[in-house]
């Protein structure tokens, strides 16, 4: 699995933003609701220290940055962490080649880990126990994540050519909410809060992009049919 996310990595590293869809104009608006959501539920602060795993090119490191805070931001992939150290994004960030699910860090370091769309890349029982080991006591966590009850993303982690075609690594995957809930609850995990989010795709055409908003966010609030959002909002903190 590690070495094809490296490969993977090294294939997209070009053109990654437009392969994860943030480099659209629709793309941007999305990535800025989601920052402002690990910001907000990983508490972060200036003064607190932050790893960030999965930081690709730093899209999302550039944002929470401007909190204050202390933030390490590691990624698997060297070309994708060379990209992301030609931000030049803050004095406070420093950005590292490494593997989740095996870290060099000592134990108890970080007031919160956070990550956007990378859970669904690692062997999670690995990657939470990694996470935990890090976190200090009541640490926070805070992810965003594709939802595998929406219908796009079914069929895009499970029908093999539609994920080459559209861009995937041969592992990545997607969650059910419930089942995400009961691993990290598995892993020492409480005040677990998994949340269906974002209606708006990342290749709407501009001009639709307000109404589409609109619409999507009040879809988020339906009881039946944000369950097919596109996207995960998951947060927790370490308990035990």
């Amino acid at each position: 699995m590690i070495e094809n996310e490296i490969a993977h990595g090294k294939k997209i590293c070009p053109e990654a933003e437009l392969v994860w869809g943030w480099g659209t104009p629709a793309g941007k608006l999305r990535a800025e609701r989601r920052a402002r959501f690990l910001i907000n539920a990983g508490e972060i602060t200036e003064g607190k220290k932050i790893l960030e795993i999965g930081c690709g090119t730093g899209v999302f490191t550039e944002k929470i940055v401007r909190t204050g805070a202390e933030i390490i931001a590691i990624d698997i992939s060297p070309e994708l962490i060379e990209r992301a150290r030609e931000r030049e994004v803050s004095s406070n960030v420093q950005f590292e080649v490494m593997n989740v699910e095996k870290m060099d860090f000592p134990d108890n370091n970080f007031d919160s880990v956070v990550g956007s769309s990378i859970l669904h890349h690692l062997n999670l029982e690995k990657a939470f126990l990694e996470i935990k080991r890090v976190l200090k006591p009541e640490g926070r966590v805070a992810f965003a994540e594709p939802n595998m009850m929406n219908p796009q993303i079914m069929i895009q982690k499970n029908i093999k050519p539609i994920k080459r075609w559209l861009g995937d690594s041969p592992d990545e995957t997607a969650f059910f909410r419930w089942s995400l809930k009961n691993r990290l609850q598995e892993c020492g995990f409480g005040q677990i809060l998994i949340e269906p989010f974002d209606f708006l795709h990342p290749f709407t055409p501009a001009p639709l992009i307000p109404i589409v908003d609109k619409v999507g966010q009040m879809a988020e609030r339906l009881p039946i049919l944000r369950e097919i959002a596109g996207s995960l909002l998951i947060q927790a903190k370490l308990i035990k």
